[in-house]
Protein backbone atom coordinates (compact mmCIF):
# COMPACT_ATOMS: atom_id res chain seq x y z
CA UNK A 1 0.00 0.00 0.00
CA UNK A 2 2.91 2.49 0.98
CA UNK A 3 4.35 1.91 -2.52
CA UNK A 4 1.39 2.33 -4.20
CA UNK A 5 0.61 5.30 -2.50
CA UNK A 6 3.90 6.87 -3.34
CA UNK A 7 4.02 6.03 -6.56
CA UNK A 8 0.50 7.84 -7.11
CA UNK A 9 1.51 10.83 -5.15
CA UNK A 10 4.83 10.77 -7.59
CA UNK A 11 1.91 11.00 -10.27
CA UNK A 12 0.54 14.39 -8.80
CA UNK A 13 -2.45 12.53 -7.19
CA UNK A 14 -3.87 13.72 -3.75
CA UNK A 15 -3.44 10.44 -1.45
CA UNK A 16 -4.89 9.26 1.65
CA UNK A 17 -3.11 6.52 2.91
CA UNK A 18 -4.01 4.18 6.53
CA UNK A 19 -1.36 1.91 7.51
CA UNK A 20 0.15 0.94 10.86
CA UNK A 21 4.29 1.35 11.88
CA UNK A 22 5.57 1.95 15.33
CA UNK A 23 7.67 4.99 16.51
CA UNK A 24 10.70 4.40 14.58
CA UNK A 25 8.27 3.68 10.96
CA UNK A 26 5.67 6.41 11.34
CA UNK A 27 8.83 9.39 11.44
CA UNK A 28 10.42 7.18 8.09
CA UNK A 29 6.96 7.12 6.17
CA UNK A 30 6.67 10.62 7.48
CA UNK A 31 9.87 11.97 5.84
CA UNK A 32 9.33 9.55 2.78
CA UNK A 33 6.32 11.48 1.55
CA UNK A 34 6.71 14.89 3.02
CA UNK A 35 8.16 16.02 -0.79
CA UNK A 36 4.20 16.01 -1.87
CA UNK A 37 3.53 18.26 1.31
CA UNK A 38 -0.29 18.09 1.99
CA UNK A 39 -1.47 16.24 -1.07
CA UNK A 40 -0.67 13.13 1.02
CA UNK A 41 -2.37 12.92 4.20
CA UNK A 42 -0.93 9.91 6.17
CA UNK A 43 -3.41 8.39 9.11
CA UNK A 44 -1.22 6.13 10.85
CA UNK A 45 -1.95 3.49 13.61
CA UNK A 46 -0.03 2.85 16.04
CA UNK A 47 1.51 -0.94 15.88
CA UNK A 48 4.15 -3.15 13.95
CA UNK A 49 4.60 -2.24 10.55
CA UNK A 50 5.79 -4.56 7.74
CA UNK A 51 9.34 -4.98 6.71
CA UNK A 52 10.49 -7.30 3.57
CA UNK A 53 14.23 -8.08 2.43
CA UNK A 54 14.47 -8.75 -0.99
CA UNK A 55 17.17 -10.47 -2.64
CA UNK A 56 17.55 -10.73 -6.36
CA UNK A 57 19.56 -13.08 -8.87
CA UNK A 58 20.58 -11.97 -12.33
CA UNK A 59 22.70 -14.36 -14.12
CA UNK A 60 22.43 -13.00 -17.24
CA UNK A 61 20.08 -10.42 -19.17
CA UNK A 62 17.40 -13.42 -20.17
CA UNK A 63 17.35 -15.38 -16.73
CA UNK A 64 16.27 -13.36 -13.24
CA UNK A 65 14.69 -13.94 -10.40
CA UNK A 66 13.83 -12.46 -6.53
CA UNK A 67 13.39 -14.40 -3.68
CA UNK A 68 11.28 -11.90 -1.13
CA UNK A 69 11.26 -12.88 3.16
CA UNK A 70 8.25 -10.74 4.62
CA UNK A 71 7.41 -9.46 8.15
CA UNK A 72 4.13 -8.26 7.50
CA UNK A 73 3.60 -7.08 11.24
CA UNK A 74 0.37 -5.60 12.34
CA UNK A 75 -1.00 -5.42 8.72
CA UNK A 76 -1.86 -9.38 9.76
CA UNK A 77 -4.79 -7.99 11.27
CA UNK A 78 -5.48 -4.75 10.09
CA UNK A 79 -9.36 -4.89 10.25
CA UNK A 80 -12.29 -2.47 9.32
CA UNK A 81 -11.61 -1.26 12.84
CA UNK A 82 -8.47 0.68 12.24
CA UNK A 83 -10.52 2.65 9.61
CA UNK A 84 -13.32 3.50 11.44
CA UNK A 85 -13.53 6.77 13.03
CA UNK A 86 -16.19 9.55 11.83
CA UNK A 87 -13.14 11.34 10.24
CA UNK A 88 -11.60 7.96 8.22
CA UNK A 89 -15.41 7.08 6.96
CA UNK A 90 -15.97 10.47 5.70
CA UNK A 91 -12.45 10.43 3.65
CA UNK A 92 -13.44 6.85 2.37
CA UNK A 93 -17.26 8.26 1.06
CA UNK A 94 -15.57 11.46 -0.43
CA UNK A 95 -13.16 9.24 -1.94
CA UNK A 96 -12.77 8.96 -6.14
CA UNK A 97 -10.92 6.17 -5.82
CA UNK A 98 -10.54 2.96 -2.85
CA UNK A 99 -6.92 0.88 -3.25
CA UNK A 100 -7.08 -2.60 -1.22
CA UNK A 101 -3.70 -3.88 -1.42
CA UNK A 102 -2.10 -7.41 0.34
CA UNK A 103 -5.54 -9.30 0.82
CA UNK A 104 -3.12 -12.49 1.14
CA UNK A 105 -0.96 -11.45 4.07
CA UNK A 106 -4.60 -10.04 5.97
CA UNK A 107 -6.20 -12.46 7.54
CA UNK A 108 -9.05 -9.65 7.82
CA UNK A 109 -8.69 -8.53 4.02
CA UNK A 110 -12.55 -9.98 3.45
CA UNK A 111 -13.72 -7.57 6.45
CA UNK A 112 -11.78 -5.19 5.42
CA UNK A 113 -12.73 -4.83 1.80
CA UNK A 114 -16.46 -4.95 2.48
CA UNK A 115 -16.18 -2.29 5.17
CA UNK A 116 -13.92 -0.20 2.78
CA UNK A 117 -16.36 -0.71 -0.45
CA UNK A 118 -19.88 -0.66 1.40
CA UNK A 119 -18.57 3.01 2.88
CA UNK A 120 -17.95 4.70 -0.40
CA UNK A 121 -20.02 3.64 -2.98
CA UNK A 122 -19.43 6.50 -5.45
CA UNK A 123 -15.64 5.36 -5.08
CA UNK A 124 -13.78 3.72 -7.59
CA UNK A 125 -12.99 -0.15 -6.07
CA UNK A 126 -9.22 -1.74 -7.25
CA UNK A 127 -8.25 -4.89 -5.16
CA UNK A 128 -4.40 -6.17 -5.60
CA UNK A 129 -4.46 -9.32 -3.23
CA UNK A 130 -0.70 -10.21 -3.58
CA UNK A 131 0.53 -13.73 -3.10
CA UNK A 132 -2.51 -15.95 -2.04
CA UNK A 133 -1.08 -19.06 -2.74
CA UNK A 134 -1.60 -20.51 0.58
CA UNK A 135 -5.06 -18.81 0.75
CA UNK A 136 -6.58 -19.06 -2.60
CA UNK A 137 -9.98 -21.02 -2.01
CA UNK A 138 -10.69 -18.39 0.77
CA UNK A 139 -9.65 -15.49 -1.65
CA UNK A 140 -11.60 -17.38 -4.39
CA UNK A 141 -14.80 -17.03 -1.95
CA UNK A 142 -13.73 -13.81 -1.09
CA UNK A 143 -14.11 -12.62 -4.74
CA UNK A 144 -17.48 -14.31 -5.45
CA UNK A 145 -19.19 -12.63 -2.14
CA UNK A 146 -17.44 -9.39 -3.26
CA UNK A 147 -17.55 -9.51 -7.06
CA UNK A 148 -20.66 -7.38 -6.70
CA UNK A 149 -18.36 -4.29 -5.24
CA UNK A 150 -15.32 -4.68 -7.04
CA UNK A 151 -14.60 -2.57 -9.95
CA UNK A 152 -11.27 -3.98 -10.77
CA UNK A 153 -9.43 -7.03 -9.85
CA UNK A 154 -5.41 -6.83 -10.56
CA UNK A 155 -3.45 -9.67 -10.18
CA UNK A 156 -0.10 -10.53 -11.55
CA UNK A 157 0.78 -14.52 -13.54
CA UNK A 158 1.27 -15.96 -9.85
CA UNK A 159 -1.60 -14.76 -8.70
CA UNK A 160 -3.54 -15.64 -11.65
CA UNK A 161 -2.09 -19.67 -11.60
CA UNK A 162 -3.10 -19.69 -7.97
CA UNK A 163 -6.58 -18.72 -8.82
CA UNK A 164 -7.19 -20.87 -11.74
CA UNK A 165 -6.41 -24.03 -9.71
CA UNK A 166 -8.51 -22.84 -7.05
CA UNK A 167 -11.23 -22.70 -9.53
CA UNK A 168 -10.00 -26.41 -10.78
CA UNK A 169 -9.18 -24.50 -14.16
CA UNK A 170 -6.34 -25.84 -14.21
CA UNK A 171 -7.23 -29.30 -16.52
CA UNK A 172 -9.10 -26.65 -18.89
CA UNK A 173 -6.09 -24.19 -19.43
CA UNK A 174 -2.38 -24.04 -19.82
CA UNK A 175 -0.52 -22.68 -16.64
CA UNK A 176 2.32 -21.54 -19.11
CA UNK A 177 1.77 -17.82 -18.59
CA UNK A 178 4.47 -16.70 -20.86
CA UNK A 179 1.93 -17.65 -24.26
CA UNK A 180 0.19 -14.51 -24.94
CA UNK A 181 -2.68 -16.73 -25.67
CA UNK A 182 -2.56 -18.68 -22.34
CA UNK A 183 -2.71 -15.57 -20.81
CA UNK A 184 -5.51 -14.30 -22.53
CA UNK A 185 -7.63 -17.55 -21.92
CA UNK A 186 -6.64 -17.74 -18.43
CA UNK A 187 -7.89 -13.98 -17.64
CA UNK A 188 -10.56 -14.29 -19.56
CA UNK A 189 -12.40 -17.67 -17.71
CA UNK A 190 -11.67 -15.52 -14.49
CA UNK A 191 -13.56 -13.09 -15.40
CA UNK A 192 -16.19 -14.90 -16.83
CA UNK A 193 -16.35 -17.05 -13.39
CA UNK A 194 -16.40 -14.51 -10.94
CA UNK A 195 -18.21 -12.05 -12.97
CA UNK A 196 -15.78 -9.24 -12.50
CA UNK A 197 -13.20 -6.67 -15.04
CA UNK A 198 -9.53 -8.41 -14.49
CA UNK A 199 -6.40 -6.71 -15.03
CA UNK A 200 -3.61 -9.31 -15.22
CA UNK A 201 -0.26 -8.37 -15.17
CA UNK A 202 2.89 -10.49 -16.61
CA UNK A 203 6.13 -10.66 -17.38
CA UNK A 204 5.04 -10.54 -21.43
CA UNK A 205 2.65 -8.00 -21.05
CA UNK A 206 -0.67 -6.88 -19.50
CA UNK A 207 -3.91 -8.38 -20.49
CA UNK A 208 -7.52 -6.91 -19.11
CA UNK A 209 -10.77 -9.18 -19.40
CA UNK A 210 -14.38 -8.98 -18.87
CA UNK A 211 -15.21 -12.21 -19.58
CA UNK A 212 -16.58 -11.52 -22.71
CA UNK A 213 -14.02 -9.63 -24.62
CA UNK A 214 -9.97 -9.99 -23.95
CA UNK A 215 -7.34 -7.72 -24.89
CA UNK A 216 -3.52 -8.10 -24.29
CA UNK A 217 -0.82 -5.60 -24.80
CA UNK A 218 2.58 -6.52 -24.97
CA UNK A 219 5.38 -5.67 -22.56
CA UNK A 220 8.14 -2.72 -23.72
CA UNK A 221 11.59 -4.85 -23.68
CA UNK A 222 13.57 -3.52 -20.91
CA UNK A 223 17.04 -5.22 -19.00
CA UNK A 224 15.86 -4.91 -15.71
CA UNK A 225 18.05 -3.30 -13.22
CA UNK A 226 15.78 -4.52 -10.46
CA UNK A 227 12.71 -6.82 -9.75
CA UNK A 228 11.07 -5.56 -6.59
CA UNK A 229 7.81 -3.13 -6.66
CA UNK A 230 7.05 -3.52 -10.32
CA UNK A 231 3.68 -4.80 -9.23
CA UNK A 232 2.85 -1.60 -7.35
CA UNK A 233 4.24 1.13 -10.20
CA UNK A 234 2.44 -0.82 -12.22
CA UNK A 235 -1.37 -0.72 -10.19
CA UNK A 236 -0.54 2.90 -9.75
CA UNK A 237 -0.36 3.61 -13.61
CA UNK A 238 -3.26 1.44 -14.40
CA UNK A 239 -5.33 3.61 -11.56
CA UNK A 240 -4.06 6.60 -13.03
CA UNK A 241 -4.83 5.54 -16.27
CA UNK A 242 -8.33 4.29 -15.09
CA UNK A 243 -9.04 7.78 -13.52
CA UNK A 244 -8.07 10.17 -16.71
CA UNK A 245 -10.18 7.63 -18.57
CA UNK A 246 -7.64 6.09 -21.15
CA UNK A 247 -9.05 3.33 -23.73
CA UNK A 248 -8.49 -0.18 -22.69
CA UNK A 249 -5.41 -0.24 -24.99
CA UNK A 250 -4.02 3.03 -24.02
CA UNK A 251 -4.27 1.93 -20.45
CA UNK A 252 -2.77 -1.14 -20.47
CA UNK A 253 0.29 0.43 -22.91
CA UNK A 254 0.63 3.33 -19.97
CA UNK A 255 1.19 1.06 -17.38
CA UNK A 256 3.31 -1.77 -19.10
CA UNK A 257 5.43 1.84 -19.60
CA UNK A 258 5.42 2.98 -16.14
CA UNK A 259 6.20 -0.52 -14.06
CA UNK A 260 9.09 -0.98 -17.60
CA UNK A 261 10.36 2.59 -16.96
CA UNK A 262 10.55 1.46 -12.93
CA UNK A 263 12.77 -1.62 -13.37
CA UNK A 264 14.77 -0.32 -15.82
CA UNK A 265 16.21 1.98 -13.34
CA UNK A 266 18.99 1.05 -10.62
CA UNK A 267 17.16 3.98 -8.20
CA UNK A 268 14.28 2.98 -5.96
CA UNK A 269 12.40 6.26 -7.57
CA UNK A 270 9.05 5.88 -9.57
CA UNK A 271 9.01 7.90 -13.23
CA UNK A 272 6.54 10.80 -13.43
CA UNK A 273 3.69 10.48 -15.85
CA UNK A 274 5.64 12.98 -18.47
CA UNK A 275 8.78 10.64 -17.82
CA UNK A 276 6.10 7.53 -18.89
CA UNK A 277 4.06 9.33 -21.86
CA UNK A 278 7.51 9.97 -23.06
CA UNK A 279 8.83 6.39 -22.92
CA UNK A 280 5.80 5.45 -24.77
CA UNK A 281 5.91 8.28 -27.95
CA UNK A 282 9.56 6.77 -28.01
CA UNK A 283 9.39 3.00 -28.11
CA UNK A 284 6.01 2.21 -29.00
CA UNK A 285 5.03 1.74 -32.93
Amino acid sequence: AVNVAYCLAKMGLSVTLFTVADKIGTPILHTIFSKFGASVNLLIKNGKHGSTTSFEFHDNEESYANVMISDVGDNRNFGPEMINLPSDLDIINSAKGIVLTNWGSNLKGTDLAYHLFTNSPKAFHFLDPADIETRKEEFRDTLKKLSHSIDVLSINENECTSLLKACNLESQLSLDLNDIENVKKAVKALSSEFGLKIDLHARIGAAWSDGKDVLFVNSFYTVPKKLTGSGDCWDAADLVAYFVGLDTTERLLFSNAYASLYVGRREFEPPTIAEAVDFVQAHYQ
